[in-house]
């Protein structure tokens, strides 16, 4: 693949492509990762743009790089998982229900807390942000506006509301996750789990300074989703089989 970006972007368009290669393990033991002569070539890119690419490869722990040694792939383990490009690359291009479930379980253990902290000390203009988010989903409901982007930033307008900036700093890869998360689940017409009701249950908790309410609504909300991707549920829909009758789906 040549690259014909420039500069910055073609620093970028490098990364990118690099990074999925190496998460979809194009390059491991039995295909060592390239030397630096044949990156040029094969970017038509200059040693300076590509060792730029691989210095972020190594800062995301894809990459391990020494004088002499050479550059290699590093075990999955040292791969940063929080970084929002390393979490993109596997969900998009490797998909994994574990990889699924254990992210889930992540935002099972820290959105319900943030919405509960919402309750409590959001001030008027983060409530107003969670009102608007949740007037976007109606509106996507209707027809008006893109559901999985009204979705995601209302799950964002909910972290930025607990005024918590280390619950806020989990914005970017909370939406990156989302995106895919929800994609996944509601790949197939009556796959429905994050209805707008269930989100106004949380708003509503939210305005009304209910940090119990808030919590459990959100504690809800996100383990409906956890029990259908632990059911092997959301592997069925990624093959493309069909999907299992569930209660679920049988009352929506």
């Amino acid at each position: 693949m040549i690259v014909r970006a420039r500069g910055q972007n073609l620093t970028y368009s490098i990364v990118h492509d690099l990074g999925t290669a190496i998460v979809t393990g194009k390059y491991g033991e039995r295909n060592p990762f390239p030397v630096e002569a044949d990156l040029c070539k094969q970017y038509n890119a200059s040693r300076s743009v590509l060792r730029e690419a691989v210095k972020m490869l190594t800062a995301k722990g894809l990459l391990g790089a020494r004088p002499r040694q050479g550059t290699w792939v590093q075990p999955e383990e040292h791969w940063n998982l929080l970084d929002q490009d390393v979490l993109s690359w596997l969900l998009e291009r490797k998909f994994s229900p574990a990889l699924l479930i254990e992210f889930t379980e992540i935002r099972l253990a820290v959105e319900p807390g943030a919405a509960a902290l919402a309750a409590e000390v959001s001030t008027p203009a983060a409530k107003n942000e969670v009102r608007l988010a949740l007037e976007r989903m109606f509106a996507a409901e209707r027809g008006d506006g893109d559901p999985l982007e009204s979705d995601i930033a209302f799950h964002v307008a909910v972290l930025r509301a607990s005024g918590n900036r280390f619950y806020s700093q989990l914005r970017e890869l909370t939406a990156t996750a989302l995106r895919f998360s929800i994609r996944t689940t509601n790949r197939y017409k009556g796959v429905r789990l994050a209805s707008v009701a269930d989100h106004k249950k949380i708003s509503d908790a939210i305005m009304a300074g209910n940090p119990k309410a808030a919590h459990e609504a959100m504690r809800k909300l996100i383990q409906e989703v956890l029990d259908l991707i632990r059911s092997g549920e959301a592997g069925r829909i990624m093959s493309g089989l069909p999907r299992k009758k569930t209660w679920r789906a049988a009352r929506d």
